[in-house]
């Protein structure tokens, strides 16, 4: 793992006013020594993006939101949310192109213009990929996964404000996860193939999929992953704290 290990605690559809109070013990975590590697990002629904600005205001811990518009400013689209207003509102991440949002038609175009929208606002973006179970059973993860990072970053020049999520969506929720060895050589395959892409930029990769404090004993062996999308387990903060714990200590 890189001197920063990603901890990004995706809330999905979850979390009310009171919810932002759990997140007090995390920050009090975050101030020892101890666990100064950790870099903890939250990523809670549009309603609580400004309470969690607030909270971790002079906090080591950053805000991220769950997805964007892909125009950038303002526009006659109902519900949406622009990067210019996730940016305002003082959120620096962004999720985008995660298996749940693709699997409502979600396309690799539309990823690749949000990619640009929060790029071109200095967001930092959490680009997720992955395969789905038909894919993996046919063998066609590779050639997936190629085609999502090659479409989703098309006329990207530079990743450095990329933060590469590897889901499997065969995983997501399931319990089921790849065993370290097949987990490392699907990483190294991913690293190789934005290699290919920008040469010798450097590449953050973090894994997401079934991350438990159940199972982050094993993961945290795994030298090319440097961090974790974190789903369900992030919303219990002592879950969240023991996850942290166990992958640093």
């Amino acid at each position: 793992m890189t001197n920063k290990i990603l901890f990004i605690a995706n809330w999905k559809m979850f979390g009310d006013l009171d919810s932002v109070k759990s997140i007090k013990s995390v920050i009090n975590l975050s101030k020892k020594k101890k666990y100064k590697k950790a870099k903890i990002i939250y990523c809670p629904p549009y309603t609580l993006l400004d309470k969690f600005v607030i909270k971790t205001r002079k906090t080591k811990l950053c805000v991220g939101a769950q997805n964007c518009h892909q125009v950038i400013n303002t526009g006659p689209y109902t519900g949406a949310i622009s990067t210019t207003m996730i940016k305002k509102i003082g959120a620096k991440y962004v999720i985008i192109g995660h298996s749940e949002n693709r699997s409502n038609g979600e396309t690799n175009n539309q990823i690749n213009k949000k990619i640009h929208s929060a790029i071109s606002n200095n967001l930092n973006v959490i680009f997720c990929i992955g395969e789905n179970l038909f894919e993996k059973k046919h063998n066609r993860t590779n050639n997936i996964l190629k085609k999502q990072i090659y479409l989703g970053l098309k006329q990207i020049k530079k990743i450095d404000k990329i933060i590469f999520a590897y889901e499997p969506v065969w995983s997501i929720g399931t319990g089921k996860i790849l065993t370290n060895k097949e987990l490392t050589k699907q990483i190294i395959i991913i690293k190789n193939i934005i290699k290919n892409l920008f040469k010798k930029q450097k590449t953050k990769i973090i894994y997401g999929g079934s991350v438990n404090n159940r199972n982050i004993n094993n993961l945290k062996q795994i030298n090319e992953i440097d961090g974790f999308l974190i789903g369900g387990a992030s919303q219990n903060s002592k879950k969240f704290i023991d996850i942290i714990k166990k992958t640093i200590n």
